[in-house]
């Protein structure tokens, strides 16, 4: 299953690291991700498989907020399915 993540947060050394490593091993593959930061505020975008994780979506939801809640980051993850649904015209 394909999901879209966001993680937003003021830019500091390590974001990218740390969110990828903890998908990493959950055994989440990175489909693909885009990073920015604007005027010293990170944001990434990333197209992630869940399907080949022993975890189930609501875990791989639940250690992603904890790890953003333990580093201040906002991350927001929502099967694609889902996410397509609501931005079709």
């Amino acid at each position: 299953m394909k999901a879209v993540m966001t993680v937003t947060a003021p830019d500091r050394v390590g974001i990218i690291a740390g969110v990828c490593s903890l998908l990493a091993d959950m055994g989440v593959n990175i489909l693909d991700l885009s990073q920015t930061v604007m005027q010293g505020i990170f944001t990434m975008t990333l197209l992630v498989d869940t399907s080949t994780s022993t975890h189930n979506f609501d875990e791989i939801r639940t250690a992603l907020i904890k790890r953003g809640e333990n580093e201040n980051l906002n991350i927001h993850i929502q099967r694609a399915d889902i996410f397509d649904a609501m931005h079709k015209v």
